[in-house]
C-alpha cells in the first residue's frame, strides 16, 4: 500500500500500537516485514503512520506477534479500515496539525474526561470567549489566522452535540469560571453556556471551589479520551513545549489515577450547577 500524503493521529496511533506489539516479541522490523513480503523501509512507514496497512495485514501481524487480545485486534483492524475524512480536514494547512489531531481523536473517542484549572474547557467555550483567548496570543494573530482558530474550537463541540453525542465529564476549577478573559458580559454569557451544556444527560460538569481543602492539583489540567479498548485510550496535556498526546500505558494509568483524585475534590453535579448559577448572578 503506497505511503499516505498526510499523517493523521489515527494512523500514527495504529502504527505505534503495531510497533509495540512487535517490540514485545523481540522481533526486528525486517523480520516482521518479511512476514508480509515487504522490506524494513515499508515496515517503518507502517509503524510511523506514513503508510497505511490493510486490516488483513493487521490480523496477520497480530497472529505472528502472538497477540491473543481479540478485542484489541478488532479495534486495530477497524482503525486500519477507517477512511473517515472529517470536518477537521478543512483546516489542514490552515491550523497546526495538533488542532486536527485533537478533533480527530475526539471524534473517535468513546468517552471524554477533562480537568480545566485555568480556562473554561474548549468544548464549552462561546465564540467571544474563544476569540478573547486566541486574541491574547503574542505575537498577535491576524484575522486570517484568528478566525479559523475560533471556528475550529466551536466545531469541536459536535462531539457533545447532535443525535449521538459522546459522554463527557468536565472538572472545572472555580478560578477558570471567575477569570474574565474579556469583559463582564462575555463572562456571564460563558457561565450561562456552561450551565446549559451541563443540563444534558451525557454531560457531567463538576466544580472545584477555591476554598476546597487538600487540593494540590493546580497543575492537573488534562484531557482523557477513551478508546474502543482501554489500551487505545489517549491522554492529552499541554506544557511549555506544546501539546503532548500520551499513549504509553504507564502514563495513561497515571492520568486515570490523577483524574479520579481530582474528581474527589469536586462538588457533586447538582451543587456544581448551583455554584455556576450563583457566579453568573454576581456578574
Amino acid at each position: 500500500m503506497p505511503p499516505k500524503r498526510h499523517l493523521t493521529a489515527r494512523r500514527v496511533r495504529l502504527g505505534a500500537e503495531l510497533r509495540k506489539l512487535r517490540e514485545a516479541t523481540g522481533m526486528k522490523a525486517r523480520e516482521a516485514a518479511a512476514l508480509l513480503g515487504a522490506d524494513a523501509v515499508q515496515m517503518s512507514q507502517i509503524e510511523s503512520g506514513v503508510a497505511g496497512v490493510s486490516p488483513e495485514r493487521v490480523r496477520r501481524l497480530a497472529a505472528h506477534y502472538a497477540c491473543a487480545d481479540e478485542a484489541l485486534i478488532e479495534a486495530l483492524m477497524a482503525m486500519a479500515s477507517d477512511r473517515t475524512r472529517g470536518w477537521w480536514e478543512e483546516y489542514r494547512g490552515v491550523l497546526p496539525p495538533v488542532n486536527l489531531d485533537l478533533a480527530e481523536t475526539e471524534h473517535h473517542a468513546t468517552f471524554l474526561r477533562e480537568v480545566a484549572i485555568t480556562y473554561v474547557p474548549g468544548l464549552f467555550q462561546t465564540p467571544d470567549y474563544a476569540r478573547a483567548l486566541f486574541g491574547y496570543m503574542r505575537p498577535e494573530l491576524p484575522e486570517s489566522e484568528l478566525i479559523p482558530r475560533v471556528e475550529h474550537r466551536l466545531r469541536r463541540r459536535t462531539v457533545i452535540e447532535g443525535d449521538n453525542p459522546t459522554s463527557y465529564t468536565a472538572v472545572v476549577h472555580e478560578f477558570a469560571l471567575r477569570i474574565r478573559v474579556a469583559d463582564r458580559n462575555v463572562s456571564r454569557t460563558q457561565l450561562l453556556a456552561v450551565l446549559e451544556q451541563s443540563e444534558h444527560d451525557h454531560i457531567t460538569m463538576r466544580v472545584i471551589p477555591t476554598d476546597q481543602d487538600g487540593f494540590g492539583g493546580a497543575g492537573a489540567s488534562m484531557m482523557y479520551l477513551g478508546g474502543p479498548v482501554p489500551r487505545l485510550d489517549t491522554g492529552l496535556r499541554e506544557g511549555a513545549t506544546g501539546t503532548a498526546f500520551i499513549d504509553a500505558e504507564p502514563q495513561l494509568n497515571t492520568l486515570r489515577t490523577l483524574f479520579h483524585k481530582v474528581e474527589k475534590a469536586t462538588l457533586d453535579p447538582a451543587a456544581s450547577r448551583d455554584f455556576v448559577h450563583r457566579l453568573s448572578k454576581e456578574l
